[in-house]
């Protein structure tokens, strides 16, 4: 075996051996490398020692820029050197063309900036096009003036590289450097020969990525590459570069082209525990300090709503929602055991929160005797294929499994909504019936007057803080504290780990649909329904025999 390959496999070997604990993301890839080293050549890959060793070498050009590193080096750690620059530009095929095209890195400290510059500056390629990419402009251009900066630290590349207020040119092989966002206006027409793609989380489409593949067509040696932290939302290009980069490294996908690195903490780790931080910053201690990352864990055991920031921020953790709410343990450990039939003849709370015309509608009745729950939800059946198709296959099988009922049609049939909640209030006693007046449920309310149902038990619900707030702290309060009961209903679950919450400067919280990561509409009738049995009380508490509460 070539020795320069064998001192790669020795020392891919030994960082094993470190002490640091790594996840099972992060231990994939290392062992996909040292097999790539092994075995590499069969499919017809090339190590290029030279080729590793000179990016590597042109990180010593750049300067850093920020205390208390500022002028120094850019050195690159093990980690950075064997696991993400010697094996991204060290591989080639045996066409001569370097090995990796596009890549996805996941870590909560990157080298953007290194890998841009690398591009415009040694990797050779005349009239080279980078780009710095992000969702905003302005996030864009943090990038680029981080490389900016480098640039003039560095006497040795100022003396080639031209630094501009929105660019960087390299004159040698008429390369440009500019920052690229998805509100650009001219995304089309681009002939790319690298792209970092700094956050990819935030990323709400996969438009901005598609396009910048697909402007690398006439490039011998491009690289599109994601650099992120962690995310919440599983339906978005961050989530599937995430899984593909997961299976690719685990050997479950075959692509070579592939590259990809994800260091991160495991599902089931301690967020508090100090060698979970280690998994997720390889270069704890070094560019962030064991101190911060201390301050920053109380803050979130002190504050749960800042605990899914903490997990994605820093421990690369995917997360349920945005902002903590519901805790998922909490919430499955309300469940109980019961039936439809075990609560008939109860007073309850009933509250509807419909959703567009096509689309899963929900009615949850809320028992306050035991604080119990039974839901029910509608989807038009036609519309329901129509989500099903678009990788809502979820939804589709709780449908099929008696969870969610299907109505005629390609909108939601009313008349089916109305009937059936008719025929819930004779086996349930309705205190009340909540509703949103906004949007479709005001025609479903005249059409529910119109079959007898009471109309004094109607009871419009408005969304805001003063009518939301207090009851979205109660239903906290009581799962946390273990004293909310549900029966195990899955599409209940799945909304429950879909919500995200809205904040007002008052510290007062409402669940916020347009952030939440997919349906709600199950836990915001919840709310209302808590909602309405609070303002009960509170009528009721007023009244003193004898006295006039004003």
């Amino acid at each position: 075996m070539n020795p320069a390959i064998q001192k790669r496999i020795d020392i891919l070997e030994k960082m094993f051996e470190d002490g640091r604990q790594r996840s099972i993301l992060e231990s994939d890839g290392m062992r996909r490398q040292i097999s790539d080293l092994r075995t590499g050549h069969e499919r017809g890959l090339v190590w290029r020692e030279d080729e590793a060793a000179r990016s590597v070498a042109f990180c010593k050009l750049l300067k850093q820029w920020k205390k208390p590193f500022n002028g120094k080096p850019l050195a690159l750690s093990p980690w950075q050197d064997h696991c993400v620059f010697a094996p991204l530009f060290g591989w080639y095929k045996a066409d001569g063309t370097r090995r990796f095209r596009q890549g996805y890195k996941e870590v909560a400290t990157t080298e953007c900036a290194a890998i841009a510059l690398q591009g415009l500056i040694a990797d050779q390629e005349a009239g080279a096009e980078v780009y710095c990419a992000a969702t905003m402009r302005d996030q864009a251009t943090i990038l680029l003036s981080d490389s900016q900066n480098m640039i003039r630290q560095s006497p040795q590349l100022s003396k080639h590289v031209s630094v501009y207020k929105y660019s960087i040119t390299c004159e040698k092989n008429a390369a440009t450097f500019k920052p690229l966002s998805s509100d650009h206006n001219s995304l089309h027409g681009l002939n790319i020969s690298r792209a970092v793609v700094d956050e990819v989380h935030s990323h709400k489409s996969r438009d901005l990525w598609d396009v910048l593949v697909t402007s690398t067509g006439t490039r011998v040696n491009p690289l599109i590459i994601g650099i992120t932290t962690a995310g919440y939302d599983r339906s978005s290009i961050c989530w599937e570069l995430h899984e593909y980069t997961r299976k690719v490294n685990a050997g479950i996908l075959e692509n070579d082209e592939w590259f990809g690195f994800i260091a991160c903490a495991d599902p089931d780790d301690d967020p508090f525990d100090p060698a979970t931080w280690h998994k997720a910053n390889p270069n704890l201690d070094i560019s962030i300090q064991s101190s911060y990352l201390k301050g920053e864990a109380k803050k979130a055991k002190d504050s749960p709503s800042y605990e899914n920031t903490f997990r994605r921020l820093h421990l690369c953790q995917w997360t349920e929602q945005d902002i903590r709410w519901i805790p998922m343990a909490d919430w499955d450990a309300c469940r109980e055991e019961y039936n439809q039939e075990s609560l008939q003849g109860e007073s309850c709370y009933a509250a509807l929160d419909l959703a567009s015309t096509r689309d899963v509608n929900a009615l949850i009745l809320f028992f306050p005797e035991s604080n119990r729950v039974l839901p029910f939800y509608w989807v038009p059946e036609e519309a329901h294929d129509d989500r099903a198709r678009q990788d809502r296959q979820q939804v589709m099988n709780w449908a099929n499994n008696g969870f969610i009922r299907k109505t005629p049609g390609n909108v939601t049939d009313y008349a089916t909504v109305v009937r059936d909640i008719m025929e819930l209030s004779k086996q349930y006693q309705f205190t009340q019936l909540g509703y949103d007046s906004w949007g479709p449920a005001s025609a479903l309310v005249q059409q529910l007057e119109s079959a007898g149902f009471d109309s004094s038990k109607l009871v419009e619900v408005r969304q805001g803080y003063s009518s939301l707030a207090a009851a979205t702290k109660e239903l906290e309060r009581m799962v946390v504290g273990r004293t909310f009961r549900h029966n195990g209903d899955p599409v209940l679950r799945w909304m429950a780990g879909n919500v995200t919450v809205k904040q007002d400067p008052a510290g007062n919280i409402k669940p916020d649909k347009s952030k939440s990561s997919d349906k709600i509409d199950g836990i915001v009738a919840t709310v209302m329904a808590i909602a309405m049995k609070m303002a009960d009380d509170t009528v009721l508490n007023w009244y003193v025999p004898g006295k006039l509460a004003l």
